[in-house]
């Protein structure tokens, strides 16, 4: 606007002093024009703002560890708490009396960080930074967002490899895993909130009845405040991406609880985002990231300044969750376990499919919370899948994309570590129970690498047939080990398929897609992908979430980000000038007749919702009626 004023006030509009009249008149001629013109161009340039919203570079840089050729501290046995056997993983000055966690490469034990554990007051604090910063971006507009999540789409397209290794370094996976898992879900996610995220949650107009036919009635979506995300270690660049992304983009302030396993690569990748609110104008405090003990989580999920709570992990601690949030009644959505079937349909192609079904069990060596782990197959072609999961298996190479004792070895992984050896002892177990019960089993045991002794390595395994009533039917492994469940009909691979306590994905293949839809149909999952494997999550337009034991609420989807904002229904009158709502005489205090109010009422009911045009008529004589006397 101030370059249209100072358009206005151009000598040439202004100069009339010495002027004759008929210049003066000219003058006046063009000066209107000009204005007009100088004001059209004005509403130009301001809807070219609105729609133009090009990124702001901003430098992040990789940190040295993302560089396979980096060397650290070999730690012989690395856990959490290396630190309080080796005090070569602290830094220089101890703090007294503090909790540290030890940052390690599962896949090498290379040391990464010593990290220092928030305690209860310092998580307040941190709620307390964000509620500040949130207070002023509240009020941004969807503009000023959409510029944060693209500026931040941008650069983690041109940095996605930096980005891959660091989430290799932290967690073990391999490049593939991390571009499926990490980069390419990412990207979906802020290319949704770029293209559909204002629709999801900008104020919205809703019916009305006859009624109400004056009056005008709207949904505003209106931000909680701080939000908190406490999420798993699996995908660490998505899973705090994510939730932050959601968080801010409908006006929130958010807390990050990140997994202690992965708090050296979140912090880089959180990090990256904060750089980007600062590029942008904004305050980058608005984001915290929380690294604690379990011990100290109730300062979040019991905090008063909390307004919603999600949480990806296990059931177990799900469930705590879920009892601390009830002390202020904070609304919390939990995406927990999976045991998540691939109900294979009688004559299906097996070879066509097989490499999907690979893809789905040993993604991210199966820890997956959609992975694939009960391949539910009619008993004509049980042999023949086990035949093709075992020649296919046992070629798989397990090994760390980051290790250079490795890399003039292998050149090539399919699979990398796991996260912790903490649970190897009872996949064990149940594996070999399995094969007590006359299971066959291909693999099954930890894997001690000859490159990389100091990783957490399991053999992908096949394990078959498996029964129903074994444990390891049952259980969640979140680990490299496909089942496979014989069936008779397609009923009974159905009452299998929904055996278990759990119910987050599915999937159904087969030769007709209408038979496999039927399946889906009566599949209890809160998501199923039928001739494909989890996609149901590359379409961020959908929400996503479980049933039963695998939780409730729902992350993603116009659900997901509406879940983080709080509705506000909104009404009023379309023509205030012409008609407001008025108490009619009949009806106002103090009543002068129970019974004309009531006939009055009673005639209303039947006039506006009545079955036929008699019953309809009769009741607005009967308004008319009981409103006279």
């Amino acid at each position: 606007m101030d370059a249209l004023i100072n358009l206005m006030n151009h000598p040439y509009l202004t100069m009339k002093l010495g002027m004759d009249t008929d210049s003066q008149r000219k003058i006046d001629a063009v000066y209107p024009i000009t204005a007009f013109f100088a004001f059209g161009i004005y509403l130009v340039f301001q809807r070219y703002q609105q729609t133009h919203n090009s990124p702001i570079p901003f430098e992040w840089n990789g940190p040295d560890a993302a560089d396979p050729t980096w060397q650290s501290l070999q730690l012989e046995e690395p856990t959490l708490e290396t630190h309080l056997t080796n005090p070569d993983v602290l830094p220089g000055m101890n703090i007294p009396e503090r909790r540290w966690m030890t940052s390690f490469d599962p896949s090498t034990g290379l040391h990464l960080g010593t990290f220092i554990a928030d305690n209860e007051d310092e998580i307040q604090l941190k709620i307390r930074k964000a509620a500040k910063a949130q207070r002023y971006w509240k009020t941004t507009t969807f503009q000023q967002r959409r510029r944060v999540v693209r500026s931040l789409l941008k650069w983690l397209v041109e940095n996605q490899d930096v980005c891959a290794r660091v989430a290799c370094r932290d967690t073990g996976k391999t490049l593939i895993d991390a571009a499926l898992g990490e980069i390419l879900t990412t990207c979906s996610k802020m290319e949704w909130l770029l293209n559909h995220g204002e629709d999801a949650i900008k104020t919205e107009t809703r019916h009305s009845n006859f009624m109400m036919f004056y009056k005008k009635s709207q949904v505003v979506y209106e931000p909680l405040g701080v939000v908190s995300a406490i999420v798993s270690w699996n995908y660490p660049l998505h899973n705090a991406w994510s939730p932050i992304l959601a968080a801010i983009f409908a006006g929130n302030g958010i807390v990050l609880k990140c997994s202690e396993h992965v708090v050296w690569s979140t912090t880089y990748f959180v990090g990256a985002i904060t750089k980007c609110l600062r590029a942008c104008g904004h305050d980058p405090e608005l984001i915290q990231v929380v690294c604690c003990y379990p011990e100290q989580a109730d300062a979040l999920t019991q905090s008063p300044d909390i307004k919603h709570i999600t949480f990806i992990g296990s059931e177990t601690v799900g469930r705590k969750i879920a009892i601390a949030a009830t002390k202020h009644l904070t609304p919390v959505t939990l995406e927990l376990g999976g045991k998540d079937p691939a109900i294979i349909l009688p004559n299906t192609d097996l070879n066509k499919w097989a490499s999907i079904w690979l893809r789905g069990v040993y993604q991210n060596m199966g820890q997956n919370c959609i992975g694939i782990e009960r391949l539910i197959v009619h008993v004509d072609q049980y042999d023949e899948l086990f035949a093709i999961f075992s020649e296919r298996v046992q070629k798989m190479r397990v090994g760390s994309v980051m290790s250079t004792a490795q890399a003039g070895y292998l050149q090539t992984v399919d699979g990398g570590s796991m996260i912790t050896g903490d649970r190897f002892r009872g996949l064990e177990k149940l594996i070999h129970d399995a094969s007590e019960g006359n299971a066959y089993v291909i693999g099954g045991q930890e894997y001690k690498h000859v490159y990389n002794e100091h990783g957490y390595y399991f053999q992908p395994t096949v394990v078959g047939p498996v029964d129903a009533s074994m444990d390891i039917a049952n259980q969640e492994l979140f680990a490299p080990v496909a089942l496979l469940m014989p069936y008779e009909t397609v009923d009974e691979a159905i009452e299998i398929a929904n055996g278990t306590r759990y119910g987050l994905g599915a999937s159904v293949f087969g030769p007709d897609q209408e038979d496999c839809l039927k399946v889906a149909k009566e599949l209890e999952c809160g998501m199923v992908s039928i001739n494909d494997f989890g996609v149901f999550y590359i379409n961020q337009d959908l929400p996503f979430g479980g049933v039963k034991a695998s939780g409730y609420g729902r992350f993603g989807g116009p659900e997901g980000l509406r879940s983080l904002t709080s509705p506000k229904a909104v009404i009023y009158d379309r023509w205030p000038s012409l008609i407001q709502t008025s108490i009619p005489n009949v009806l106002d205090y103090p009543l002068r007749s129970l019974y004309n109010s009531w006939e009055f009422s009673s005639g209303l009911v039947r006039f506006l919702y009545g079955d036929g045009w008699r019953t309809r008529i009769g009741g607005l004589l009967g308004v008319i009626s009981a409103a006279r006397k």
